[in-house]
């Protein structure tokens, strides 16, 4: 039967995260380059002023959570998506090193608080399973997405040469203000967050909700034992971009084009398989912690797998990419059962007044992993290149067992996936 959008604007939310991938998969996967033509500074300048605007931009994350719980996630993200549409149009014009610092730590700011109020978004429309399903929908599009963007860009540059970065810096302003745009027909939904959780744990905590500021997020030991599991598992998404090409190369001693081979993989796979994997696991009825859980385990899998073939090292290029192959899908396997229910798990847990400042406290654990993942695992790989998976072992098992283990002192609602308001009127429907 066809589906049709449970929540109203959904479908514009959804194209919204698409166009805001295409913008994206513009310029990331060919960062260095593309700032380097697009102002006309070196590189080393270029990787040293992004180094530090994309750590200083951390800092503006409790602002912008403090921001969502006062004026609502929509206006917030208007806001977001406006810096940094400002900002891709000025980058051609800031060809001096202030200028360009200036500009790209206002661009970083914005970036490094969007997926917080994004978050925030998405517990303000939707409810139960349709915050799961939303989640799903949002990663897998926003993969999608980004393969498309970095596919045009891609053949623009073949066709216009370094001109076309400007125009990739242009195109991508283009889809900050269309993505905005969709956000209009989004409507908040107003319903009291039901009780739960284990007796005693958080029973004050609609008293709790009253207290300004960050004082609230502090005191919540279990949202911060999450944040603490996501930070870990934080460190095993930053491994496909940052130690897979190195494992390869340095260690494997394979061809460079495996890398490439890697990311389409887990690209087209997270872009086609994200929604499908993660409805199987919802109608599985499986626990947001255990799902997040099970998914921090295949990572486990994956990296003892990874760690194996660094201790073989098959000289033949084909086995090594046969079994990078098989691992990479292992890999993607644990993203696509843990990215959704570990995303609703922080947004459900997270009570309606203060949702903002949580979800920004939360995605500090992605920005750090993100910020101290190059140093931590190039230190490892120099060490030997098995360390740094034996390294994401241990800390998969830790944060599988810390999701695990949390699970009797979160809100009942947050770990259980409820069934949404629309999927149980058809029920009713059906039954009468």
């Amino acid at each position: 039967m066809k589906s049709t959008a449970r929540i109203p604007g959904e479908r514009s939310m959804t194209f919204a995260a698409a166009v805001n991938g295409v913008g994206n998969g513009m310029y990331v996967p060919f960062t260095l380059v593309f700032f380097h033509y697009v102002t006309g500074l070196s590189f080393p300048a270029v990787g040293a002023v992004l180094t530090v605007t994309g750590l200083a931009g951390m800092g503006v994350l409790p602002l912008a959570g403090a921001a969502v719980d006062r004026f609502g996630a929509r206006p917030v993200q208007y806001v977001l998506y406006a810096v940094r549409a400002a900002g891709f149009l000025l980058y051609p014009a800031a060809h001096s090193l202030p200028a360009f610092a200036a500009v790209a730590f206002v661009t970083a700011a914005a970036d490094r608080a969007f997926p917080a109020a994004q978050s925030a978004l998405i517990g303000e429309v939707a409810r139960g399973a349709d915050r799961d399903r939303l989640q799903a929908a949002l990663r897998a599009l926003t993969n999608g997405g980004s393969g498309a963007g970095a596919l045009l860009a891609t053949l623009v540059i073949g066709v216009a040469g370094t001109g076309a970065y400007t125009y990739a810096a242009w195109g991508n302003a283009a889809t900050f203000v269309v993505a905005a745009l969709m956000l209009r027909p989004l409507r908040p939904v107003r319903e009291p967050e039901a009780g739960g959780g284990a007796p005693g744990d958080r029973g004050a905590r609609g008293d709790r909700k009253e207290r300004a500021g960050y004082r609230l997020v502090a005191a919540d030991r279990p949202f911060l034992t999450l944040t603490g599991a996501n930070f870990l598992n934080a460190l095993s998404y930053s491994a496909l971009s940052v130690l897979f090409p190195l494992f390869i190369v340095e260690w494997l001693h394979g061809p460079a084009a495996l890398t490439g081979a890697a990311f389409t993989v887990n690209t087209i796979l997270c872009a086609v398989a994200g929604m499908f994997v993660a409805g199987r696991v919802r109608g599985a009825g499986a626990r947001r912690t255990r799902a997040a859980a099970l998914g921090a385990l295949l990572f486990a899998v994956s990296f003892a797998g990874l760690a194996l073939l660094g201790t073989v090292r098959p000289g033949g290029a084909w086995v090594v990419g046969a079994a990078l192959m098989v691992l990479v899908v292992v890999y993607t396997l644990g993203e696509l059962v843990h990215s959704p229910s570990a995303g609703v798990l922080a947004i459900a847990a997270a009570p309606e007044r203060a949702r903002g400042r949580y979800m920004a406290a939360y995605q500090l654990s992605w920005s750090l992993a993100k910020a101290v993942s190059p140093s931590l695992f190039t230190g490892l790989l120099a060490v030997d290149g098995r360390a740094p998976w034996l390294f994401l072992v241990a800390t998969s098992a830790v944060a599988a067992a810390l999701l695990v283990r949390v699970e009797r002192r979160l809100p009942a609602e947050s770990v259980v996936v409820a069934r949404s308001a629309a999927g149980t009127a058809r029920e009713t429907v059906r039954t009468s």
